[in-house]
C-alpha cells in the first residue's frame, strides 16, 4: 500500500481537472472513495497513470479525432468488396476522392509522421501514401471502365487502415491526434506540448513531467520547505510549479511579474495540483473550438454525472461540425430532471470555452425552472437560424444565452420579425417557431419576475387575431400592405409607443370592417404586457410568409 491522498473541490478550473482525473480512474477501473466534494485514493495508482492518462481521453473524443476518421471507411471497403465493386457508382467515387485527398493530409502532418517512428509496424507509410492517389474520370468515361484503379487503390487504403487499426498505431496515432486537438485547448507549452521537448514518446513525456516529480515527492520530510501551494497550501520545494502553462489562466512570471504583488511571484501549485490541471480536458469538454463545464461544486459525484452526460450529449450528436454546447447542456438538465436529481442545493456555474476563451454563466434555479417548462418549445428551436455577415446564427444558442443571462427575448423576436419580413430566404425559422419563442419569453418574463403570470393564452390569441386579420386584407386583394403594416408595427413595439401602436390597430381593423379583437385591452395594462401582445399580433400578420415566397417562385 502507498500513501493516502485526499483532495478537496476548489474553483472550477482546478474542479474539471479533479472531474478529468475521476473519470481516469473509472475508466481505468482503479480504487477511491468520495464523498460530498472529497476524494481519496492510495498513491499506488500513479503508477502506470500515463497509460490511463491518454487512453481516456483517446476514449472519450475518439469519433471526433482524425485517426477514427481513417479507419472509418472500412464499413464501406468491405460493402464494395463483398458486392465485388458491381455497385459502385459515380458517388461512391466521389466519396472515395473526398477520402483519399483527406487522409493524405493526416498521413502527411507532422504530427503522424512523428507518431511512424514510434510504432512497432513493417509497412512504410511514406511509401503508401506516395500510391494513394485519387482517380478522375475523363469526359464520356464510364465508372466501369476504371474499376480496376479504384480496386488498386482500395487496397492502398485496406493496407492504411489496418495499420491504423493495431494497438500501437492507435496508442500514438490517436495520442498525437488528442494533444493538439483537445489537450492544447487547456495548456500549453510544456511536456507534450512543448516544441524544443527531448523526449519523442508523450507517454514517457507526461509521466517524466507530471507523475515522477510526485511520486518521488511522496513520503518526503517537508517541514523545512518555505512555500506553499497556491491551491491546497500544502508545502512546497520552490515556486517553479507556476500556472503559465494553463491556457487562459497562468502567465509567464518571468515576463509579466507585474502580474503580482510587489514583482515577485508567489503564484506556485504542488505537484499533486499541478497533475489534477493536466487532467483539464478529461473533465471539461472540447469540440473543435469550442468546451463546455459544468461547475456544480457541492458534489465530485455530481459534477461527474452531469459532465458526463453532457459529452455524450456532444460527443454522439451527428453534426459535430457545428456542436451546439448549450443544447448538451439542456439535454442533460432535461435528463437529471427526468432522474428526479434536483439542484437544491444552490446556483451552478456554466463554463464556455468559446474562441481561446473562458465565457461564464450562472445556471440559476429559475433558469432552470424556464428550460425544464419549456423543453419542448426549445427541441423545436433547435435546428433554427438566420443569416448575418454572411453566417448563421443558430437561435436556440442565443435563446439560451439570454435565458442564462436572465435576459428577455424581446429584441430577438424583434430581429427574427425584421428578417422574416426583409430578407426570408436568409430565414431558417417558421412562424410557428417564431411563436414558441415567444411562449419561451414568456415563461422567462414571468419567472424572473418581470410580469406577473397570465392565465389566458395571450400569444395564441393575439397572433390569431394578426392571422385574421391578414385573411381580411387578402380578401380584399390588399395582402401588399401589409408588409408595410407590419414594418409600423414592430417600429411602435421597438420604441414602446402604444398610442400609434392602438392607431394602427385600429386603422387596419377599420379598413377591413372587422371588430377589434378584446385582447388588445391587455395591451394597455403595461409595457411588458404590451410588447408581448404586439409581437404576438405581427406574427399573426405575417405568418405564412415562406409559402408566398414559394408562390413566386423563390426557395
Amino acid at each position: 500500500m502507498g500513501q493516502t491522498i485526499q483532495l478537496q473541490m476548489a474553483d472550477w478550473l482546478y474542479n474539471a481537472g479533479l472531474v478529468g482525473f475521476v473519470n481516469i480512474l473509472d475508466h481505468a477501473d482503479l480504487d477511491y472513495k468520495t464523498k460530498g466534494s472529497t476524494i481519496e485514493f492510495d498513491s499506488d495508482i500513479l503508477q502506470g497513470f500515463e497509460i490511463q492518462y491518454f487512453s481516456y481521453i483517446i476514449s472519450k473524443y475518439e469519433k471526433v479525432i482524425s485517426w477514427y476518421k481513417i479507419i472509418a471507411y472500412e464499413n464501406t471497403l468491405i460493402k464494395h468488396k463483398n458486392s465485388e465493386y458491381e455497385e459502385f457508382t459515380k458517388k461512391d467515387l466521389e466519396m472515395l476522392n473526398e477520402y483519399i485527398k483527406r487522409t493524405k493530409n493526416y498521413l502527411k502532418s507532422n504530427s503522424y509522421i512523428a507518431a511512424y517512428k514510434l510504432i512497432d509496424n513493417e509497412l512504410d507509410m511514406k511509401e503508401e501514401i506516395k500510391t494513394l492517389n485519387t482517380i478522375k474520370l475523363k469526359k464520356n468515361e464510364d465508372i466501369s471502365e476504371r474499376l480496376e484503379d479504384v480496386k488498386k487503390v482500395c487496397l492502398v487504403i485496406e493496407r492504411i487502415v489496418d495499420y491504423c487499426k493495431e494497438k500501437d498505431s492507435k496508442k500514438y496515432l490517436a495520442a498525437k491526434n488528442i494533444i493538439y486537438t483537445v489537450i492544447k485547448n487547456a495548456w500549453d507549452g510544456v511536456c507534450i506540448l512543448n516544441p524544443q521537448t527531448k523526449e519523442k514518446d508523450m507517454y514517457i513525456d507526461y509521466k517524466k513531467y507530471f507523475i515522477m516529480p510526485l511520486i518521488e515527492e511522496l513520503g518526503v520530510n517537508k517541514e523545512k520547505y518555505k512555500y506553499n501551494c497556491f491551491l491546497c497550501n500544502d508545502k512546497i520545494k520552490n515556486l517553479k510549479n507556476d500556472l503559465s502553462f494553463l491556457n487562459n489562466t497562468g502567465f509567464d512570471v518571468s515576463r509579466k511579474s507585474s502580474h503580482v504583488w510587489e514583482f515577485n511571484n508567489d503564484v506556485a501549485v504542488c505537484h499533486m495540483c499541478r497533475l489534477i490541471y493536466s487532467c483539464i480536458p478529461a473533465g471539461m469538454t472540447y469540440v473543435y473550438d469550442k468546451g463546455i463545464y459544468i461547475n456544480a461544486n457541492t458534489s465530485i459525484k455530481k459534477a461527474k454525472k452531469i459532465n458526463f452526460n453532457v459529452s455524450i450529449n456532444i460527443l454522439n450528436d451527428n453534426d459535430l461540425n457545428q456542436p451546439l454546447t448549450y443544447k448538451a447542456l439542456i439535454t442533460s438538465i432535461n435528463e437529471q430532471y427526468q432522474d428526479n436529481m434536483k439542484y437544491e442545493l444552490g446556483d451552478i456555474q456554466v463554463v464556455r470555452y468559446e474562441n481561446e476563451r473562458y465565457r461564464f454563466n450562472m445556471l440559476t434555479k429559475k433558469a432552470i425552472k424556464i428550460i425544464i417548462n419549456s423543453r419542448e418549445d426549445l427541441n423545436s428551436i433547435i435546428k433554427c437560424s438566420f443569416k448575418e455577415n454572411k453566417e448563421y446564427i443558430n437561435i436556440y444558442e442565443i435563446v439560451i444565452q439570454r435565458i442564462l443571462n436572465s435576459q428577455n427575448l424581446f429584441t430577438l423576436i424583434s430581429k427574427l420579425l425584421v428578417y422574416k419580413l426583409s430578407k426570408p430566404k436568409d430565414c431558417r425559422y417558421y412562424g410557428s417557431q417564431l411563436v414558441k419563442i415567444q411562449k419561451i419569453n414568456l415563461k422567462v418574463m414571468e419567472v424572473f419576475g418581470f410580469m406577473e403570470k397570465v392565465e389566458k393564452d395571450i400569444i395564441q390569441q393575439s397572433k390569431g387575431a394578426g392571422y385574421y386579420l391578414k385573411e381580411k386584407y387578402r380578401d380584399k386583394g390588399s395582402k401588399d400592405k401589409l408588409n408595410g403594416i407590419a414594418y409600423r408595427l414592430l417600429n411602435t413595439l421597438k420604441t414602446n409607443n402604444k398610442d400609434a401602436f392602438m392607431d394602427i390597430v385600429l386603422n387596419c381593423h377599420l379598413y377591413a370592417q372587422k371588430s377589434v379583437p378584446p385582447i388588445f385591452m391587455e395591451a394597455l395594462k403595461n409595457e411588458e404586457q404590451f410588447k408581448v401582445i404586439g409581437y404576438a399580433f405581427v406574427t399573426g400578420i405575417i405568418e405564412g410568409k415562406e409559402n408566398d415566397i414559394k408562390e413566386n417562385g423563390g426557395q
